[in-house]
């Protein structure tokens, strides 16, 4: 598997992977509001000192996302990190993760954060693994729960 840029071409098949895995934990997609962010993937990550990048199987098929979008100059969030069910399981979550941290550090961020939900048991374990902690925020997505921060 490799991880390559995402670009705007890519949004139907992103949401088509991301969008059955949030209904699959009870969570609607919500293009109009949390996910309005994919209609223009590059203008809102790459042109504002993120990136959205997607993992890519051995058929060409995109099977995972991770994206940082700028918060302030230091300060940057994670979002979109999915993976299909035939990515899951073999280290591509960790290596997603990894991923974000070194790209978001690249970048000049010192801190990332990120909202997540309660039904969302393997992604709470994983960003726990990698040393983000609860935090009070006020929430952007009303699908969310609660917020984790990590320094870089």
């Amino acid at each position: 598997m490799k991880i390559r840029p995402a670009t705007n071409a890519d949004r139907s098949e992103i949401e088509d992977m991301i969008f059955p895995i949030l209904r699959s934990y009870g969570l609607e997609p919500a293009p109009e509001s949390t996910d309005a962010d994919l209609a223009d993937i590059e203008s809102n990550y790459f042109q504002k000192n993120g990136f959205f990048d997607v993992l890519i199987d051995d058929t060409g098929k995109i099977v995972g996302t991770v994206a940082i979008h700028q918060t302030d100059e230091h300060l940057c969030e994670l979002r979109k990190l999915y993976l299909a069910k035939s990515a899951r399981g073999s280290g591509q979550g960790t290596n997603l993760m990894g991923h974000a941290i070194d790209r978001a550090r690249d970048l000049g961020y010192s801190r990332m954060w990120l909202e997540t939900a309660d039904s969302l048991v393997e992604a709470f374990q994983l960003y726990t693994r990698f040393g983000f902690v609860p935090f009070t925020s006020a929430h952007n997505s009303t699908r969310c729960d609660f917020a984790l921060v990590k320094d870089l």
